[in-house]
């Protein structure tokens, strides 16, 4: 009796085991197919968030502070652009302009040939990128107008250099499905001051 108690027993787990076997071999492509549609990672937040790390995004985007082996990311700053209440760079630009191209020392603001320059707010604050869609987000990249609206001003340097102007259509989505789950940061970053472009020779 014991005999076939173990057998049945035994025999139990192993249909139980062909099953669980069965299912997952079937389910698999779904999954590697779901995940790959959001570059591999498990869900496109995270690809976002990865995208935004290794596209140096926060190289603009996030103030930066003196550590102890020099400026580094001020991360409860994360992503919040030019702090609003920082004075404007005290120099010449159009001086500064001819010399070439400076930063100040958050590297938030940046100063050329075209003017001065000021790293957005992409926080999901309201003066951030709160409320933009996705379009909108999709157009400055792609078509470098400023804040994805028409009738606007041309997205400029350092941003129109970047490579997120490249990136495709889900790439961009899901930085921007990132964006949206960032921490609200209140800050309205100061409007560019640009120069005239140089007159054709």
């Amino acid at each position: 009796m014991k005999k076939w108690t173990v057998l049945i027993v035994l025999s139990t787990i192993t249909f139980f085991m062909f099953l669980a076997c069965t299912n997952q071999k079937t389910a698999a492509p779904g999954i590697a197919a779901a995940k790959e549609s959001v570059g591999g990672f498990e869900n496109q937040v995270k690809w976002g968030e990865s995208l935004v790390k290794n596209a140096g995004c926060n190289d603009c985007h996030t103030p930066k502070k003196m550590g102890p082996h020099g400026p580094e990311d001020d991360m409860s700053l994360l992503l919040s652009g030019h702090p609003a209440q920082m004075p404007p760079p005290d120099f010449d630009v159009k001086e500064a302009a001819k010399k070439g191209l400076i930063v100040t020392q958050t590297f938030t603001s940046w100063t050329g040939p075209w003017g001065t320059t000021y790293a957005v707010n992409l926080t999901s604050d309201a003066s951030g990128i709160g409320g933009w869609k996705e379009e909108q987000f999709l157009k400055a990249l792609h078509e470098r107008k400023w804040m994805g609206l028409d009738n606007t001003r041309p997205l400029m340097p350092p941003m129109s250099m970047m490579p997120a102007v490249k990136m495709s259509d889900d790439e961009l989505k899901a930085i921007f499905a990132y964006l949206k789950t960032t921490a609200p940061i209140k800050n309205i970053s100061p409007q560019a001051v640009l120069l005239p472009p140089p007159a054709s020779k």
